[in-house]
């Protein structure tokens, strides 16, 4: 569907990409095909398993889906791939939070299975890895971190072929940085050092996947990710050998100036 609206379209290896103007256009776009997906799913099955990234870059995305009346969210069970580990349960920067409050929380979901970092981590990892392994997943709303990571799997930590679904993992200074970039945290030290995230294959599993990443701050990763070596030094890689994921940029991000 949103293959009209966008400037150009390429694929590269099995990854579909499509370039936006600007991150307005392409939150909505990937929104649309998000929705289409849903309903699609939802006219032949009885309820469908979703995973999230909580991150600014999928803002507009967000602010599509819950706007659009007709998704049957009763029938849907969500997850969310990352949180971090030693932060307050009120603290606004835990991406529970984030997405209760920009989804979550309008839309009402059948099921909302939220990472517990308050939990020891082999307790939560069991818990968790166990809800996500109950069902295949169907969707996953994911974007590329500034280092290429997905979730929190930064290169040092991240395996392409990794047997657990959740992990704790020490995130590297490239992806605290970033933190600090988007707004999140005051200062590099505020941010946590460690995380609780979905592992790569855990993320892949997903059907179908759609990848947001807008703006300049993601121009290498961007870059890195459709034309370097399919290598864990840049995890988002691994996309390229998904069957059905999308990735959805902007000029920004694209390097079309």
């Amino acid at each position: 569907m949103s293959e009209q609206l966008a400037v150009r379209t390429e694929t590269v290896d099995a990854l579909k990409v499509s370039v936006f103007k600007d991150r307005g256009a392409l939150g909505a776009a990937a929104g649309m095909d998000v929705a289409a997906k849903i309903k699609e799913l939802l006219s032949r099955k009885a309820g469908i398993r979703m995973i999230f990234a909580a991150a600014p870059s999928q803002n507009e995305l967000l602010e599509q889906l819950a706007r659009d009346k007709e998704i049957d969210w009763s029938r849907i069970t969500a997850f969310h791939m990352d949180e971090y580990i030693g932060l307050p349960n009120d603290a606004p920067q835990k991406f529970s939070r984030f997405l209760c409050e920009r989804l979550f929380d309008k839309v009402k979901p059948g099921a909302v299975h939220l990472i517990d970092s308050s939990n020891t981590i082999d307790g939560e990892c069991s818990r968790y890895g166990g809800l996500l392994q109950e069902a295949p997943i169907d969707i996953v709303c994911l974007g590329i971190g500034e280092n290429g990571h997905i979730a929190f799997n930064d290169p040092p930590v991240a395996d392409f072929n990794d047997p657990f679904a959740i992990k704790a993992v020490e995130l590297d200074d490239a992806c605290r940085q970033q933190q600090v970039n988007d707004g999140c945290f005051p200062t590099f030290e505020a941010v946590p050092t460690h995380a609780l995230t979905l592992t790569i294959p855990a993320l892949l599993s997903g059907a179908h996947l759609f990848c947001s990443v807008p703006g300049p701050t993601k121009r290498n990763a961007v870059n890195r990710t459709l034309n370097g070596p399919v290598s864990t030094e840049c995890p988002s890689t691994s996309l390229r050998n998904h069957p059905d994921c999308t990735l959805y940029v902007d000029y920004d991000s694209y390097g079309i100036s």
